[in-house]
């Protein structure tokens, strides 16, 4: 499965990478719009996929994540979760600190 090996290659080189419905600029949906929104607030850089853009991958990263929705938070290689995890680790606290952990050991890494 091609499709596999690049979901792979992208959560492998991208530390931070949200795969979404559209843009961080144009989310296309409310969950999508939340989520960039804590991101954007934690100040670092991270990659998305438009998953409306990308149907094979629509279609085949809920069961390679076994995780049925989307948008989806990966960070250093690892499924964080959607909408509603992203929002609370937010609203604790604890989404800065992770973003910003992860972005300073990318940049020490290249």
């Amino acid at each position: 499965m091609e499709i596999i090996a690049t979901i792979e290659e992208q959560i492998a080189s991208n530390p931070i990478l949200v795969y979404m419905k559209g843009s961080p600029n144009q989310p296309q949906c409310g969950f999508s719009a939340r989520t960039v929104q804590a991101l954007m607030a934690c100040g670092e850089r991270f990659a998305y996929v438009d998953i409306l853009a990308n149907p094979e991958i629509r279609a085949n990263l809920p069961a390679y994540a076994n995780w049925p929705t989307f948008p989806q938070l990966w960070v250093a290689g690892e499924l964080i979760g959607g909408c509603d995890i992203v929002t609370e680790m937010h609203e604790s606290g604890e989404l800065q600190t992770l973003i910003k952990d992860t972005a300073a050991a990318s940049a020490s890494a290249e």
